[in-house]
């Protein structure tokens, strides 16, 4: 029998509960994470359930398959076609909708796409197939570009190139608060992030915006300590870019695998899908590494290339979503024309979208009833 894990205990979530109760504010608040699986802990468990009425906690853009650009996945899906390359993807990647179809939509008109777990997935892939180009889809936050930068630093064969998709978190953040009419009262960021970057990147939070920050683990309890951490914060009138996930997140980060990502990586302007673009909030390969980049190598008339605005489909609310303007319910076609098995929009797709978690909770509280 497997011994309780204290992060999930009923007595220590209902004290936390009873503890955000008593610091419940004069206003309503909203709170923003920036992680899907916070939302997936926060959803499976019920835990908006446990908070105060006038405390909202609202999701952001913590999906990476679904901010990444439909012209990355469409160049994705031509290198396949079209160069005859062996595209390794990772699997939430393969049904994201696009204009032009899916990366699964190609694998079944006989592109060799491959969905993978590692990026070193890709390396073996390269090696057991020298003749062909294999081309990484590389796509993630600051978590997994540690994962691909560590394969560059590697050494790679000639035949693996890298298609990177990495956006970074902070930037994102500071956008968000730049949109007038999207009201934010503190974030809760995810501590995988912070396990690899730690917290520099986020004083600017409570130092320029007076805006409360918390890092927070994936147990429940990590999460309703984040919430509570953020509401003392505001009654106290002191925003303080705290740390609720301390047996996993030195302030410094890891040091080694920054140096790594710094090491492979140059920080760009970036698109967001259903977002636009973003100062400094993505990842290029650096120029040494230019030989293994597939964006110069196969495109490089494209170098230049504008993304359509939002490329979200008509009737799709994901941008919408993704900014923490509506819930997913607020979407016309939600469980309706947009399901998780026939996804219409990028959130419906990912484990981490925000419309695929809260659909399977809403199929769930249906079956249930």
């Amino acid at each position: 029998m497997l011994t309780a894990n204290r992060y999930r205990d009923k007595t220590v979530i209902k004290d936390l509960a009873l503890a955000i109760g008593d610091e419940s504010p004069a206003r309503p608040l909203k709170i923003m994470h920036v992680c899907g699986t916070h939302e997936n802990t926060i959803s499976r468990y019920g835990l908006r359930e446990l908070l105060p009425e006038d405390v909202e906690v609202i999701a952001g853009p913590g999906c990476p398959v679904c901010v990444c650009p439909e012209t990355d996945i469409s160049r994705a899906i031509k290198l396949a076609l079209e160069h005859s390359a062996i595209v390794a993807a990772f699997g939430d990647m393969m049904r994201v909708p696009t204009a032009k179809g899916s990366l699964a939509d190609a694998k079944a008109d006989g592109a060799d796409i491959r969905a993978v777990y590692s990026p070193f997935d890709s390396l073996k892939i390269a090696y057991n197939n020298p003749e062909k180009e294999v081309v990484l889809f590389a796509v993630g936050f600051e978590t997994t570009a540690c994962g691909v930068a560590a394969l560059v630093q590697r050494g790679l064969p000639p035949n693996l190139s890298i298609l990177t998709s990495h956006r970074l978190i902070p930037p994102v953040m500071e956008f968000l608060l730049g949109i007038g009419d999207l009201h934010i009262d503190g974030f809760l960021i995810p501590g995988h992030v912070t396990t690899v970057m730690g917290l520099k990147e986020y004083y600017i939070f409570p130092e320029a915006y007076r805006m409360p920050v918390v890092t927070a683990g994936f147990e429940p309890a990590d999460v309703l300590t984040g919430v509570l951490k953020i509401l003392r914060q505001i009654n106290n009138g002191v925003p303080l870019c705290e740390n609720a996930y301390e047996r996993a997140v030195a302030p410094e980060g890891n040091k080694k695998a920054q140096k790594v990502i710094g090491d492979v990586f140059d920080i760009v302007p970036a698109y967001w899908r259903g977002i636009g673009r973003i100062p400094r909030s993505g990842l290029k390969l650096k120029d040494r590494f230019s030989e293994h980049d597939a964006f110069r190598k196969f495109f490089p008339e494209n170098m230049h290339e504008i993304p359509r605005p939002l490329d979200i489909n008509p009737d799709c609310s994901c941008h919408l979503v993704m900014i923490g303007k509506i819930n997913p319910t607020g979407c016309p076609i939600f469980g309706k024309g947009c399901r998780p098995d026939r996804p219409y929009g990028p959130c419906m797709v990912s484990m981490d979208g925000t419309c695929r978690i809260m659909a399977h909770g809403f199929e769930n509280t249906v079956k249930n009833t």
